[in-house]
């Protein structure tokens, strides 16, 4: 399959910035808020990876199995730039509420110089450009207000996941019996599975017409469990990653995270071994920390790891062979995600 070249969808942005300040500029807002706002798109909204951006116009690609008109492309990298978009309004305040320092290998946004907690207010006007955009370029389109709901709905979803992880390990209480796999899952799939996986094929096909309950069902089935996949694999890749090449130290354990490996190390743990889970982990200590990266090896998590990837990806393999193309999905939708990180390393 064909993909959108980066640099051809990195092209838009720019136009975009101005859309949204010219708009802000019919409140007559003063010049120095105008550049502080426009610094704040700049640095928060580029500069990741663009997956969940890149993946929209990907999507329309596989699913006309043709060229985009220059319409279609232009209209779906848009759409790409909006969930980029949402990505910074939660990656700006998610950076507040982990106290993180940096983020993209820059400071993080409310560590900017004179930034503070102005970032709060910064992340709000992030969310609401989304909307702006959506009127601007959608509002005469036949699905206009399915596109606006979309957003809407997958921002509520994001919400209650990240709810949910706040006060299952907040930082300053570690209490391993607040963790469960239930709870886990409830957290992956909807702070990470909705708007990284299931949000951009969506937008492509209410975009081009081509959404039905029944096939949005069906991506829905397959995308939920690869973002759970996704999220447990980033689990496993910050303890048996390599650091130098995801290009950041990990730190779930210190952090108190409730990840895949502790869930699946409390399910398997003799009472001593618990006793030192529970002694360990969550505390901003070195020592501490490699004693529960000890215990991990200990308990084989990376065998218990690969041996789960392994199931998932024969499963979704086997959702995506029994796609019905006749509903408007095409199989290579489902096999670029696959592609993209079955066995990554970063």
């Amino acid at each position: 399959m064909t993909s959108t070249k980066r640099e051809d969808f990195e092209a838009i942005f720019p136009s975009l910035v101005q859309d949204i300040l010219g708009h802000a500029k019919r409140y007559n807002l003063p010049d120095n808020a105008l550049e502080w706002f426009e610094k704040s798109l700049n640095a928060n909204t580029p500069g990741g990876k663009l997956n969940r951006g890149l993946s929209v116009p990907d999507t329309g690609l596989a699913l006309l199995k043709k060229p985009l008109s220059a319409e279609q492309f232009e209209h779906l990298s848009i759409l790409g730039w909006l969930t980029e978009l949402l990505q910074a309004f939660f990656l700006v305040s998610d950076d507040i509420m982990d106290g993180s320092i940096t983020r993209r290998g820059q400071p993080c946004w409310y560590r900017y110089e004179g930034v503070g907690l102005i970032a709060i207010n910064d992340a709000f006007m992030l969310e609401s450009a989304i909307y702006l955009v959506l009127k601007q370029r959608f509002r005469s389109h036949p699905a206009y207000i399915d596109l606006v709901e979309l957003f809407h709905e997958t921002t509520w979803q994001t919400e209650l996941g990240q709810l949910c992880d706040l006060i299952t390990a907040p930082e300053d209480n570690v209490n391993l019996d607040n963790f469960s796999m239930e709870k886990y899952m409830f957290i992956v799939t909807y702070k990470t599975a909705y708007y990284s996986f299931y949000l951009p094929v969506a937008l492509a096909l209410v975009y081009l017409e081509q959404a039905s309950p029944e096939n949005l069902k069906q991506a829905h089935d397959i995308l939920i469990p690869l973002g759970q996949y996704f999220q447990i694999q980033d689990d496993y890749l910050d303890n048996f990653g390599d650091p130098s090449v995801i290009g950041k130290i990990g730190t779930d354990i210190q952090d108190n995270k409730c990840s895949w490996l502790v869930n699946q190390a409390i399910q398997r743990c003799t009472p001593e071994q618990r006793a030192l889970l529970d002694a360990s982990y969550g505390r901003k200590d070195k020592a501490e920390e490699a004693k529960v990266k000890a215990l991990f090896n200990e308990l084989g998590l990376e065998k218990v790891y690969k041996e789960y990837e392994e199931k998932v990806v024969g499963e979704l393999r086997e959702k995506i062979a029994a796609v019905d193309e006749a509903s408007g999905l095409t199989k290579e939708v489902f096999e670029a995600f696959l592609g993209k990180i079955y066995k990554r390393t970063k």
